[in-house]
């Protein structure tokens, strides 16, 4: 546990977030897709690998599909008592021929993901009052978290003005809460942070 530990802080230390790329509206494989673990603690593959919306009675509803990194340092953080924290970000734009899109909607939902060392599950909660789901795996956990399916994200009597409007969904990960021994060593560290490319779409009208 000891050399786990400072294993995992020396990559707190050393690793540099990767900043957002823009992406066109079908991602392609990239360096921003698929991140070695050596360049960053958060490596493997990254990517929102689909997207869709549907009007149900007046409402659009999101469904997605998410990929997740997954390598042993993320594993040895979990265990190590870190929470990560999993955002996913989805914007809907007017698009304006001579002018800057005009913003229509912004939302961000962030769930924490956590390891209970005495039951040996790993754990799943999201905004205050939701209930907390339990995995007794990584691998399942993460793909709870990928799966989206009919999120009300916007209501057509937003949809004001003249289209076309654009979807934009994004996904991230970073690093939560710590141990008190840890964060006493790396409070000034803002390591283990990324996020996917954006994947667009031009709603349907």
């Amino acid at each position: 546990m000891y050399r786990r530990s400072v294993a995992l802080l020396a990559g707190l230390l050393l690793a540099l977030p990767l900043a957002a790329q823009d992406a066109p509206p079908q991602p392609a494989a990239s360096a921003g897709t698929d991140v070695s673990e050596d360049a960053n603690p958060l490596g493997g593959t990254f990517e929102v690998s689909s997207a869709s919306v549907v009007n149900r009675r007046g409402v659009w509803e999101l469904s997605a599909q998410v990929r997740y990194p997954l390598n042993e340092r993320i594993r040895d953080a979990l265990h190590d008592g870190i929470t990560l924290s999993f955002d996913l970000e989805v914007a809907v734009t007017r698009q304006r021929r001579l002018w800057f899109d005009a913003d229509v909607l912004k939302l961000d939902v962030r769930r924490d993901l956590s390891y209970h060392v005495v039951s040996d599950r790993y754990l799943l909660s999201g905004a205050p009052g939701q209930d907390i789901e339990t995995f007794a795996n990584i691998e399942a956990a993460l793909e709870r978290l990928g799966d989206i399916s009919d999120w009300p994200i916007i209501v057509d009597s937003q949809l004001t003005g003249e289209g076309p409007w654009q979807v934009n969904v994004r996904a991230g990960v970073r690093r939560g809460r710590m141990p008190d021994a840890l964060r006493a060593l790396v409070f000034w560290s803002d390591a283990w942070h990324r996020t996917s490319e954006w994947y667009r779409w031009t709603l349907p009208r």
